[in-house]
């Protein structure tokens, strides 16, 4: 083992849990979620003359990691825009807060109904934590987070899920508030210092750094390194299968 192994596995040592963020961490689909977000945005902003186009940085400076409505929200206003909420079922083809996600959400199940391939480094990671007798939980702001848990033939190894349907039902703010990743803890039984916070997105990296909890490991998928340290990761690796000694 090597001495920067050796510090990446000290990340996690002594833990009792494992809290995984979803997209990006244990599956490829945060650059699903990016599509269907340019290919939302873009449709819309077409109807705005004279307003900057969507920009493969909006979905990292904007949307990433937070709930679905909440970036539609900080996106608008980055334009600019302020639009009515709408009913929170409201149709897909309404120009509201609502209406906005749930266009997006449909174009994202759509591209998952597919299938989804997990991260291999992240599925031995994970089965690594349950070897060693750790308890495991998903935290999402997606409220698709079942779904693509079950299409990534993982959803066996999670009984515990926090995702966006959850935090709403409680009450919880999203990322990058501690409170989604501290309920999950609760579920688990367990204190926040006694877990680990596994994230790509700089909020759900300032959510892990705001709460008392044993570690926080990024997982640059093009965040950067840098950014996730600077947003409070206690470490930053590439793939999870760094972790394992």
């Amino acid at each position: 083992m090597t001495q920067e192994t050796a510090a990446d596995t000290a990340a996690w040592t002594g833990a009792k849990a494992i809290l995984f963020d979803l997209d990006g961490v244990l599956t490829p689909t945060a650059s699903v979620h990016e599509r269907a977000w340019q290919e939302l945005f873009d449709g819309y902003l077409a109807s705005q003359p004279g307003v900057s186009g969507y920009r493969e940085s909006d979905y990292f400076d904007h949307i990433d990691g937070k709930p679905r409505f909440d970036g539609v929200r900080d996106f608008l206003a980055s334009r600019g825009i302020t639009l009515p909420e709408g009913p929170l079922d409201d149709d897909p083809a309404h120009d509201t807060v609502h209406g906005l996600g749930n266009r997006k959400n449909a174009v994202f199940n759509d591209i998952v109904s597919a299938g989804v391939e997990p991260f291999q480094g992240s599925v031995r990671f994970l089965q690594a934590a349950l070897d060693r007798g750790l308890k495991v939980a998903v935290v999402s702001s997606s409220r698709n987070a079942p779904a693509v848990l079950k299409a990534a033939g993982l959803s066996r190894h999670f009984a515990v899920v926090v995702d966006g349907v959850v935090a709403a039902e409680q009450g919880l703010p999203g990322k990058p508030n501690p409170a989604t990743y501290e309920y999950a803890a609760k579920l688990l039984d367990l204190s926040s210092s006694e877990c680990v916070v596994v994230e790509d997105a700089v909020s759900g990296v300032q959510a892990g750094q705001a709460g008392s909890f044993h570690s926080v490991i990024g997982v640059d998928r093009g965040a950067g390194r840098q950014t996730l340290l600077d947003a409070g990761a206690t470490l930053v690796v590439n793939d999870l299968q760094e972790l394992i000694p």
